[in-house]
């Protein structure tokens, strides 16, 4: 894989990229068809939109839908794998925080930090 950019009148797959926006937490966010979520969102400069019990920032992780660190809430249906849902003009997303809020270790506390 190449790390540049190849310009769109010299593309031999014929690729047309067509623009996209959506809103991440009230924030207009430009992507393009195909593109998933968490790339947008990583192309617009987010490096982590949810936090752990513990606070800790999460955002896209594993990159293949096995982890749930890039967990969002799209157009009002909570916990959605921002790395396996393409976007789509108009989503509308809200990140994730769980910071404070318990778990069967208690609030924001790990089995680790409880022994």
């Amino acid at each position: 894989m190449s790390p540049r950019l190849v310009p769109a009148q010299r593309d031999a797959t014929g690729r047309r990229d067509r623009p996209l926006r959506v809103t991440v937490d009230g924030v207009p966010a430009d992507g393009i068809a195909g593109q998933t979520l968490a790339g947008l969102m990583l192309a617009s400069g987010r490096t982590s939109w949810r936090r752990a019990p513990s606070g800790a920032p999460r955002g896209l992780f594993c990159g293949i839908g096995v982890c749930f660190d890039c967990l969002v809430t799209v157009n009002g249906e909570p916990d959605v794998r921002a790395c396996r849902r393409r976007a789509v003009d108009g989503d509308e997303v809200t990140t994730h925080s769980r910071a404070g809020h318990g778990d069967a270790d208690g609030p924001g506390r790990t089995a680790r930090e409880e022994r």
